[in-house]
């Protein structure tokens, strides 16, 4: 490999949200950056002109394994939350809901007869997940709107902990900020024209076994 090699580049946003290596679940929180990331520096840190760490570089977006301009850190705070436990535990386990739906975009605040478009529709519960054991509901029934059909019935997540929810970015971001496994955490839900609040008991996230640092994101959104 290229050992001990170096890039320069900018940050070019935060809080991006990844696939996970098998595409199953979604890595929250991501830096995006323009400076290349090649085998010599891939797992190496990623500095500000302060030569400080704010990052550690673990993928790219590309189709063929070569660098395109896009790659991807994960932020120093969220490798500080979890190195102590690698360290302590040799594992890190992810706290976990068991969901999977779609953000709430104008079109379906259309169908949904809903003012504001935002927040995050649940259409799948998985059996024995943490959201299925606190009640949550998927989607029951579909209804077409202007030649599209849409799944429709299923709870709405407009809030987490009483921070708003606009889209499922903002539960990601504060399960891996916030949460840990065993934690507790409550959803504001709206359900047949009422808001509740759903306490959900956070569970390990399933194991996943692929090794690969290659990303090509896609709109998977399994929780």
């Amino acid at each position: 490999g290229l050992s001990g090699s170096m890039s320069s580049g900018i940050v070019s946003q935060v809080g991006r949200i990844l696939p996970s290596q098998d595409r199953g679940f979604q890595i929250p929180d991501i830096i995006q950056t323009d400076a290349a990331i090649n085998p010599g520096n891939s797992g190496g840190p990623l500095l500000n002109m302060k030569g400080e760490v704010v990052g550690i570089n673990t993928a790219i977006q590309s189709d063929n394994g070569i660098f395109a301009g896009v790659g991807f850190a994960i932020p120093a705070n969220t490798v500080k939350k979890i190195i102590p436990v690698l360290i302590e535990n040799q594992t890190y386990h992810h706290p976990w809901v068991g969901i999977s739906g779609r953000d709430v975009d104008p079109d379906l605040a259309d169908v949904l007869h809903l003012k504001d478009a935002r927040g995050f529709l649940v259409i799948n519960v998985l059996d024995d997940s943490p959201a299925k054991k606190a009640g949550l509901r998927g989607t029951n029934q579909t209804k077409e709107a202007d030649g599209v059909r849409y799944q429709i019935g299923g709870d709405l997540i407009i809030g987490v902990d009483s921070k708003i929810v606009r889209k499922i970015d903002d539960i990601l971001i504060h399960l891996q900020r916030e949460k840990k496994v065993g934690d507790q955490m409550i959803l504001q839900v709206l359900r047949d024209g009422k808001v509740s609040d759903i306490v959900i008991t956070l569970n390990e996230r399933p194991v996943t076994n692929n090794n690969s640092t290659t990303i090509n994101p896609t709109n998977s959104t399994q929780r």
